[in-house]
């Protein structure tokens, strides 16, 4: 028995100690602010009072078909209510919430219903034609509930697709209880989501967060954002992305206001700001470009300062520029799917705005330091495990390790345990560290290419580009475009006495990826190998920098 009296008569009990979880984020701000707004959707507007409600409907809704503990609800939504809904009503249940990428592929989406036993689907019937696809492909038979936004514009860019569910969702929730007894999770550790990452080889994995982690990514959003009472959020980052980096929950905390988007499009962006009063949003680089190169006509001037965050790579001087001129404020942040999102933040010192330009755009370029709820961060060498040195030129793997790292990889113990491998979460991407403990990354060990914010896998474009009979040798890389951030290009060695098109090429890639993961350019050239017939793809890097 211990000696220590801090360590006698001092357990833990109900009256002291509670599992972290995002859900009583919620319920505090319905019950001190319940008329403040908290969703805003197009001509519908919802208080933190129905919020809440609405939330425990949808809870009671799973409760009565069986949704408990160890279930997968998933979800295939766009930025609207149901989404925010899902977000707390789902874990009240300590069911676990799966939001599918909007953007994804019949098979792949199938993949991850079977994976995750899928017990429940909501869609969007924007979604429906997809989804119908994947139930088909799938062997799991979950309740599929069907999304009809009563705020889908007439003259949407996508029609409607067909209803595929046995229910409706606003008669699914309505018929809920609003006074559910929602249930806390029963220890902190428990799955709160799951998000799959892109699949750089194989199947993609499917990363499991916890209450904890969750709660207090919520904490660190607040301050890394600047979020100050009741901010105003413009949903341009898609919620599939790591639960949108956590927003969901942490808007909660200062009672903000969720301004939902179902596409981004820079006259609806505008709007919203101006009309709204919006304060913060987030989103890759092609949202930034969106905006600043919007038509005159869609433009809007505001008032305020808008805090963007943005978690890509470094913007360039000129983007930088060109949104302070309309108004924003730009915020670089780093993280994966594997740290709930952005965990790593570019702290701005003041002494730094004496620099002149080449220097502030030296700084710019890093990455940054952890977040206050990461308790380290580091570039090491992934063999002998030690830090490298702090010279801002030695490479290494940038690793993390602290509570907002997931709990793991689901039914995958070996990638776990990889990825885990003597303590630290090594995160794939090759950087160095600077002299003052800033982090900035040089390369992607994975080859993942960055479009828009979405994660494309090299090996699987070269996957499909090697089904094309003519091909013998391909590389897929990372091509600079100001828009998107990266785009795929392809170089392509041809078979003796075949011949294809570029246009050829990438129609068969569209018959088997998603649209956005196509390469954009198809360069035909003899492919640069090692003695050993390995690729060179820094070769063809450096062959995509000069197109």
């Amino acid at each position: 028995m211990s000696t220590n009296p801090y360590e006698q008569d001092l357990d833990r009990n109900p009256a002291n100690f509670q599992p972290l979880t995002p859900i009583t984020f919620l319920e505090r701000a319905a019950m001190t602010f319940p008329d403040h707004p908290a969703v805003i959707h197009g001509r519908l507007r919802r208080s933190y009072g129905v919020f809440w409600e609405r939330a425990r409907r949808l809870a009671s809704a799973l409760d009565r078909h069986g949704v408990g503990k160890g279930d997968t609800v998933s979800v295939m939504l766009p930025n609207t209510p149901p989404m925010l809904e899902a977000h707390f009503g789902v874990p009240m249940t300590r069911a676990v919430l799966h939001s599918i990428n909007t953007r994804l592929d019949p098979a792949v989406i199938a993949f991850q219903l079977d994976h995750a036993d899928s017990k429940v689907v909501i869609v969007d019937r924007e979604f429906s034609g997809v989804m119908k696809e994947a139930l088909a492909k799938a062997r799991v038979n979950p309740l599929v509930i069907d999304c009809d936004d009563p705020e889908y514009p007439a003259d949407a860019p996508y029609p409607k697709g067909e209803c595929i569910g046995s229910e409706d969702y606003d008669a699914f929730v309505e018929a809920g209880e609003p006074d559910f007894a929602w249930s806390m999770p029963d220890d902190e550790w428990d799955a709160i989501a799951l998000n799959y990452t892109s699949g750089t080889t194989g199947n993609p994995k499917g990363v499991v967060s916890h209450h904890r982690g969750a709660t207090l990514m919520a904490y660190s959003n607040t301050i890394h954002a600047g979020l100050g009472r009741h901010p105003v959020y413009l949903w341009t980052l898609p919620m599939f992305h790591c639960n949108g980096w956590c927003f969901p929950w942490t808007l909660a905390l200062q009672a903000g206001t969720h301004v939902c988007l179902r596409w981004v499009r820079a006259k609806a962006m505008y709007d919203a700001i101006a009309d709204h009063r919006v304060t913060h949003l987030c989103g890759a680089p092609v949202v930034m470009s969106t905006l600043i190169n919007a038509d005159e006509s869609d433009k809007r001037t505001f008032p305020q300062t808008v805090i963007f965050n943005t978690a890509a790579a470094p913007p360039p001087e000129a983007v930088l520029a060109g949104m302070a001129e309309a108004g924003f404020a730009v915020t670089h942040l780093y993280g994966l799917t594997e740290t709930y999102g952005p965990a790593v933040v570019n702290e701005w010192k003041t002494e730094w705005d004496g620099l002149d330009g080449p220097g502030q755009t030296a700084r710019k370029a890093r990455q940054g330091v952890r977040y206050a709820a990461l308790e380290d961060l580091t570039v090491m060498d992934p063999e002998t495990m030690r830090p490298v040195p702090a010279d801002g030129e030695t490479l290494g793997e940038v690793m993390f390790r602290g509570n907002i790292v997931m709990k793991g990889y689901l039914k995958n113990k070996a990638a776990t345990e990889k990825v885990f491998a003597g303590g630290w979460f090594h995160s794939g991407d090759l950087g160095v560290l600077h002299r003052d403990g800033y982090v900035q990354l040089k390369d992607r060990s994975k080859d993942i290419i960055i479009s828009g914010g979405e994660n494309i896998s090299s090996i699987e474009v070269e996957e499909a580009l090697y089904r094309h009979p003519a091909i013998a040798a391909c590389g897929v890389v990372a091509r600079a475009d100001d828009k998107w951030g990266e785009t795929p290009v392809a170089f392509v060695e041809l078979k003796p006495g075949r011949e294809a098109s570029a246009e050829e090429i990438i129609a068969h890639c569209r018959q088997l990826l998603a649209a956005f993961k196509c390469p954009r350019h198809v360069i035909f050239a003899e492919i640069p190998k090692t003695s050993t017939g390995k690729i060179q793809k820094f070769r063809l890097r450096e062959q995509a920098k000069s197109l």
